[in-house]
């Protein structure tokens, strides 16, 4: 099988992928990481030892760009400024679909067709007590621990402005600074975050089991305009053919566009039907860039980024100054039906803006 995705011009020194904070697959040969011992946390210093294959280092600056705050925006900017392009592959789908075991797959059929280095961002859950992701996926991709070649990570949105929707684009651009050329995003479910940020990559994979439900509430999901592949995964139960046929009549009615999203039987479990999705995955990244469409759809997830960016940083701002000063009565306010919630919100967009306008409206 010929291999789609360009491999990075040499090799990393594999080392330990582990920070404390979370870290990943891809320790092999048990060669010594280049900040370890002296625990560097500059963010450009993390970024270069990243670029020599210091999974230490790598790991650090996840956690970095995952915590949020100057130092996310420290390496989220240098990883920005290398203009490093990864091929990005979200998996997503409902509970219990078997999306970690396809992962799991997917990355032995990518090593195995000559991709050097490929990184996996498993999406998980946050804690609301202590902000961490839980690491089942990473237990269930185990098999690739000892590969080098592999760099697994669990992580959440954490305390990052924007949520999971900037975090995991900026973790996608630390990956390719650090020079991996593909990287797999896998979201715990079907949420309307998680359905974003598998939708905010080149090719998105949605993920069903036979005898997958209600087709209605799948459309108002955003399954069907996000999909670019579909899988019925533990095909080897009953219903799969009948989930096909079902797929197949909705995208008679509903596929736009020159690319019709194929619809795949596989069996994780036994790795049937892996190759074939494979297959699929390299065609789609042909047909972008026989289409020019590459280019196109990551500008276009760029300024959705921006705009995510901007909402927030206004929404923090607004934040801070309804709960200080003179605007800390506003909420109050129109509680008491003293003012109308559009003039309170004038009046603090005015303040954001750096108008001159208080709460009293002089």
């Amino acid at each position: 099988m010929t291999p789609a995705l360009s491999s990075p011009s040499g090799s990393p020194t594999p080392g330990s992928s582990g920070d404390g904070a979370g870290g990943g697959a891809g320790d092999g040969d048990g060669a010594k990481p280049l900040v370890r011992r002296d625990r560097v946390t500059d963010p450009v210093a993390l970024l270069e030892a990243a670029t020599k294959g210091d999974r230490v280092a790598l790991a650090r600056l996840l956690t970095q760009v995952e915590s949020g705050g100057a130092p996310s925006r420290a390496a989220a900017a240098l990883a920005y400024r290398r203009g490093s392009e990864a091929r990005t592959v979200g998996i997503t789908g409902p509970p219990g679909a078997g999306k970690s075991t396809l992962v799991d797959r997917l990355i032995a059929a990518a090593r195995a067709a000559g991709v050097a280095q490929l990184g996996v961002l498993a999406v998980d859950p946050s804690s609301p007590f202590t902000g961490g992701a839980i690491l089942g996926d990473r237990v269930r991709m185990q098999d690739h621990a000892l590969d080098p070649g592999v760099f697994i990570r669990s992580m959440a949105s954490r305390g990052h402005l924007g949520g999971l929707a900037v975090a995991v684009p900026e973790a996608i651009r630390v990956l390719a600074a650090a020079g991996f050329p593909l990287v797999l995003v896998e979201t715990v479910g079907v949420g309307q975050v998680e359905v974003e940020v598998a939708g905010a990559t080149d090719t998105t994979i949605v993920v069903l089991n036979p005898k997958w439900g209600d087709a209605v509430q799948a459309n108002k999901a955003g399954l069907l305009e996000t999909a670019d592949i579909f899988v019925i995964n533990k095909a080897d139960r009953p219903g799969a053919k009948e989930t096909r046929r079902d797929l197949e009549q909705m995208l008679d009615l509903t596929a736009l566009g020159d690319w019709r999203p194929p619809v795949l039987e596989t069996t994780a479990s036994t790795g049937d039907g892996v190759d074939a999705l494979w297959e699929e995955v390299t065609r789609h990244e042909r047909h972008l860039a026989e289409h020019g469409a590459l280019a196109a759809t990551r500008a276009a997830r760029l300024e959705r980024e921006f705009r995510i960016v901007l909402a927030a940083r206004i929404q923090s701002e607004v934040d801070r100054l309804s709960t200080e000063g003179e605007f800390a009565g506003l909420a109050t306010a129109v509680a008491e039906h003293r003012l109308d919630p559009y003039d309170a919100a004038e009046r603090l967009l005015r303040a954001v803006y750096g108008g001159t306008t208080d709460a009293t409206g002089h």
